[in-house]
């Protein structure tokens, strides 16, 4: 009886070494993403967390700008609670725009920070209001009378 020789080569039963590898750095790959996401994502929680609550503070302020009809007693200012028991105070500098009723104001609120220890954090935010009620009457015509000798140069220029 003869030997025959192999001719055909067994079936794989398994993975290479190198199939291995290749899967174990994809796997090392995709690891070092999902971590790096992981701990970003932590850092804006705690960073929400400790910020210094100013936003809702210069909202608050805001709020209590906007219910106030008369323009002397918005220039003043005054004090205001927060929500959260801290005592601030705020003002606003208000410029009459060459529009009737229109005025560039900016808000400004000193109030401690949110706990209450530390010095007194002063937040500015500038806004564009449109409140008929911190004109006067002189005033409204005034510019009437200037935006329309503006349109009559202008007519006349054409």
């Amino acid at each position: 009886m003869r030997l025959l020789a192999p001719t055909r080569r067994r079936a794989r039963r398994g993975f290479t070494l190198i199939e291995v590898l290749v899967a174990l750095a994809i796997f090392a790959i995709a690891a070092v993403v999902l971590g790096a996401a992981y701990v970003n994502l932590m850092q804006t929680h705690a960073a929400l967390r400790d910020r210094d609550g100013s936003e809702a503070d210069i909202a608050w302020a805001r709020e209590v700008l906007l219910a106030e009809p008369d323009r002397a007693v918005a220039e003043r200012g005054g004090d205001l609670v927060l929500p959260d028991g801290r005592s601030a105070a705020w003002r606003a500098t208000i410029t009459p725009t060459d529009v009737s009723d229109l005025f560039d104001v900016v808000l400004e609120i000193d109030a401690p920070p949110p706990g209450g220890a530390g010095d007194l954090v002063r937040v500015s935010e500038p806004l564009r209001l449109l409140r008929p009620t911190w004109s006067t009457e002189a005033e409204r015509k005034e510019r009437r009378d200037r935006a329309r000798q503006r349109l009559e140069r202008e007519r006349r220029a054409m």
